[in-house]
């Protein structure tokens, strides 16, 4: 099987550092590069009978478990794992950035999202990213600096989590990461790899390049103890005085000045801002694919609403008989990928600023209408977004279909009572806006806008910048319920918008081909997302026959960070994706 041959091949491209490159003679995607690969390590796997904990990283997957162990619930553990990955992996979330979560509490058999996306601000205009020239800013001159620093949302997220459900003290859920921002954490490889790979991105900011690069020239490298007493006096303040001292007083004053004083890129970011954001609690997106019910994050997010499109287009078609190793399934999946993709960037935006069409994408005559489009011979020549009833008496919207850099990590965790979160977080791009304060990095999620406020015709793209507005994302936590409403899985990943593709692909393997999930983890990541077919490294014979049916392939590495969790015969199986370093931790 093709699939089978992955790890090893995985491993060799990795040693390698393959970047992106051309299938014969197609052309590569005019974007930044993705996060680097940084090696392959064996998946990691975790099996229980009462709790699961999987992360990106050991010390907060231990740190999470600590609380589960002390008699904490799934909330409990999420925040912990949040504030030790904030210290040990900063480059992908941290307090200064958002996040997204989904929770299902067990009592009452229901699911409660909390959308703690970062908000622009109120100055913030629909032409941030446009330069003197009048066109679009290169994806790092507008990352980098104040210009694209949104009001943080993951403060306030947690404390709003723990307020609705937690069971330890507040306080007590900070020990992990205080202790270990006192004593220092081991640097890994992937860190140092980043921070090397990335260091003339750190020539704007001193001291934040003083953090990471100690003697002001070589970075951190992979085994080097390193302490954050900022951080851990950071994480003291909001033990002991709740979110609230960091959207008001000092440490708030000291986000703006930081942004607004940035050497490169000054931002408008202010202490009104600051002290007005919310967090939403919204109702998830939830639908079905083949009896299973699979419940994600509405938007701003993109992510759940164009994961349960994909999976109802794909229910007329028997992937099952098509099986993995078939080119004919992939071929499929990336049309109906296309279609829902054409959609999410034409219609998908903060629905508090923008009317979206959300629930009529998902209705059967409109998912009819598009899934016949598809041939299972050949694929489009052109995808359009399609035109839902809801929209027929619009202002007609402009498409985005800008991609970006991501960096991000997922938490997966189920506690001895069987509650439930999936929570996805992140600061944007590694290491987001490159700017420190007071211990912890600050986010450039405002490049999640379309840098073009209009399409060429003039009509105005529901993703513009607004102040206010959140950035639309592409996150998709989810959790999974088999046809007995009994929970299947859980699962997320980092990997900006294909994230969605990356989870899609894992439910489909699980649902549709029955693989273990530390198998499906290991697949090569195959996905489209509007422009070219994507597959990795590991999955070069199936380049030759998509390119034969006719598609556009791009091959190279990519480097998802699932963290997945799936219910299988009274087992609880966690798994980390093998492209990273996370770890599962049960019992």
């Amino acid at each position: 099987m093709i699939f089978q041959r992955f790890l090893l091949i995985f491993v060799l491209s990795a040693l390698f550092l393959l970047p992106f490159s051309t299938v014969k003679a197609l052309e590569e995607g005019l974007r930044p590069a993705p996060e680097i690969a940084t090696g392959v390590q064996a998946t990691q796997v975790a099996t229980g009978t009462q709790m699961m904990v999987v992360t990106a990283h050991p010390e907060a997957t231990k740190a999470a478990y600590a609380m589960l162990d002390k008699g904490g619930n799934a909330i409990d553990a999420a925040i912990a794992a949040q504030l030790v990955l904030g210290l040990v992996e900063p480059l992908s979330s941290g307090l200064g950035g958002g996040a997204f979560a989904l929770y299902f509490d067990v009592k009452s058999k229901k699911i409660i999202s909390f959308d703690g996306r970062e908000t622009a601000p109120q100055d913030a205009g629909e032409y941030l990213f446009i330069d003197q020239d009048g066109k679009p800013m290169k994806f790092f001159d507008a990352a980098l600096g104040g210009r694209a620093v949104g009001v943080p949302g993951v403060p306030r997220l947690l404390e709003t989590m723990h307020a609705r459900d937690g069971a330890l003290p507040w306080a007590v859920l900070f020990e992990p990461a205080i202790e270990l921002s006192q004593k220092g954490f081991t640097v890994t490889p992937r860190l140092s790899k980043m921070l090397s790979e990335g260091a003339a991105k750190f020539r704007h900011d001193v001291k934040t390049k003083l953090y990471f690069f100690p003697d002001s020239v070589n970075p951190l490298e992979a085994g080097d103890t390193r302490n954050n007493l900022f951080y851990a006096q950071t994480l003291k303040n909001l033990a002991d005085h709740g979110a609230d001292s960091f959207y008001k007083g000092q440490m708030a004053e000291d986000i703006v000045s930081k942004v607004r004083g940035a050497v490169h890129n000054p931002g408008s970011l202010s202490v009104e801002d600051m002290a007005a954001y919310q967090v939403k609690i919204r109702n998830p997106v939830c639908g079905s694919y083949r009896g299973y019910q699979i419940c994600s994050m509405a938007e701003p997010s993109s992510g759940g609403l164009t994961l349960l499109q994909i999976l109802k287009l794909l229910e007329r078609f028997d992937l099952a008989a098509l099986g993995e190793d078939n080119p004919k399934s992939w071929h499929i999946i990336a049309e109906a990928s296309r279609l829902a993709f054409a959609d999410r960037n034409k219609y998908m935006a903060d629905g508090d600023f923008v009317k979206t069409p959300a629930e009529v994408l998902l209705e059967n005559r409109y998912i009819q209408e598009r899934t016949y489009l598809i041939s299972v011979d050949t694929p489009f020549q052109s995808v359009y977004a399609g035109v839902p009833s809801a929209m027929l008496e619009q202002v007609e919207q402009g498409s985005d279909i800008e991609i970006r850099p991501p960096s991000t990590t997922h938490i997966s965790i189920v506690d001895a009572a069987g509650n439930i979160v999936s929570m996805t977080s992140s600061i944007e791009s590694a290491f987001g806006s490159h700017l420190m304060v007071n211990g912890f990095l600050l986010n450039s999620e405002l490049t999640d806008f379309s840098f073009q406020p209009f399409d060429k015709e003039g009509n105005p793209i529901a993703n513009r910048v607004e102040g206010g507005k959140r950035p639309r994302s592409s996150v998709t936590p989810t959790i999974v319920f088999d046809p007995d409403g009994q929970p299947f899985m859980v699962i997320g990943s980092a990997g900006g918008s294909r994230i969605i593709g990356f989870v899609l692909q894992r439910i489909i393997a699980a649902i549709d081909w029955g693989l273990p999930i530390d198998e499906s983890l290991e697949m090569p990541n195959i996905l489209h997302r509007g422009e070219k077919l994507e597959v990795e490294t590991s999955a070069m014979d199936l380049a030759e026959p998509l390119m034969e049916i006719g598609h556009a392939v791009l091959v190279g590495d990519m480097n998802s960070g699932l963290t997945a969790i799936q219910f299988v015969n009274g087992q609880i199986i966690g798994a980390a994706d093998p492209r990273r370093e996370g770890m599962a931790m049960g019992r």
